[in-house]
């Protein structure tokens, strides 16, 4: 059993990302009994404290720091250390998000441990976890066990399910002052290309189109299609080489890595670097004309159609389901 697991509440426009949650879900198997302990970072994170106690963190310990307003592996590393050194905990649960996969094995070096990366299942608990991973680009999974040392692991977003949230919980909420200083970059500013909404990495739904949607223009009733859905919208590669779309937008294997509850693929082929992004969703929907596509190998439900004719369709039924619920 780990006595105690440390978990990074991660934040972004002053809201906790939904990852954060099911981090301490994860904390919470991995303890099995043990104590959970939430870490918050930035330069105002405080008011957050107690949203993370609500969804099972025993307690939480904040730095606050104008340097960590936004986010640097230097100054993160630097506070994040200063709380572990505190605390003493026998396992740290990160988010396999943009920020966890650049922090984490940082910080995995500086504490000589290992670290257990993009896990999408814990089996049993305790000294007994078992820490399922995919590989190969997701065409395989692995099962690692840690026998020696702290357990640092990252899981990915969308996969460990958080605990129902409990107002009532409550847990005490501490403050260190950390001096963090000697930092290498500097942020000034930060200019986001991707759209407000729906986070791509957290949704339960995402739209996503390929070169068969033909312009930036043809996007716009996929986004049409998440707006409705309450999901977002995303992109295969070449559609974003094709400057349909940013790469903000970018789903697969040198893009982000999606687990959704319904995934829609209209205009995608179907190349194995896109299926390393995607095929892991729980329901997968593809819409192309061409029948051989590769994509409608791994599709639970296959639509053979002109994309442009099809998702009109879909939004239509959609509007009426909505209307007569």
């Amino acid at each position: 059993m780990a006595n105690k697991v440390l978990v990074l509440g991660e934040v972004r426009d002053g809201v906790l990302r939904n990852v954060s949650f099911e981090a301490v879900a994860a904390a919470k198997q991995i303890a099995d009994g043990g104590e959970v302990v939430g870490v918050l970072l930035g330069d105002s994170v405080t008011q957050l404290a107690n949203e993370l106690i609500t969804y099972g963190a025993d307690r939480v310990v904040t730095v606050e720091h104008p340097h960590l307003k936004a986010y640097t592996s230097d100054g993160y590393s630097q506070a994040f250390l200063a709380v572990y050194e505190q605390e003493k905990p026998e396992g740290v649960v990160f988010g396999h998000t943009s920020l966890g996969k650049d922090l984490s094995p940082k910080l995995a070096s500086k504490l000589k441990s290992g670290l257990i990366s993009d896990v999408t299942e814990i089996e049993g608990s305790g000294e007994d976890a078992v820490f399922v991973r995919p590989i190969y680009s997701g065409k395989a999974f692995e099962k690692v066990k840690i026998k020696d040392g702290v357990i640092f692991v990252t899981i990915r977003p969308n996969n460990i399910k958080p605990l129902d949230k409990n107002a009532s919980l409550t847990g005490d909420v501490a403050s260190i002052s950390v001096d963090v200083q000697n930092l290498r970059t500097i942020i000034k500013d930060v200019v986001r290309k991707a759209t407000t909404g729906v986070d791509l990495s957290e949704a339960k739904v995402v739209v996503a189109g390929g070169r068969g949607v033909k312009s930036s223009e043809g996007f716009e009733p996929l986004k049409e299609l998440a707006n409705l859905l309450g999901g977002a919208v995303g992109a295969s590669r070449g559609a974003c080489d094709a400057d349909y779309c940013d790469y903000s937008l970018q789903i697969g294997q040198t893009g982000k890595v999606v687990t959704p509850d319904l995934y829609i693929a209209a205009g995608i082929s179907g190349a194995i670097q896109h299926l390393a992004g995607m095929s892991n969703s729980k329901v997968i929907v593809a819409i192309n004309k061409d029948p051989e596509a590769n994509i409608f190998k791994v599709a639970d439900y296959g639509i053979v159609g002109d994309l442009f004719e099809v998702i009109p369709m879909l939004i239509e039924e959609f509007k009426a389901l909505k209307v007569n619920s």
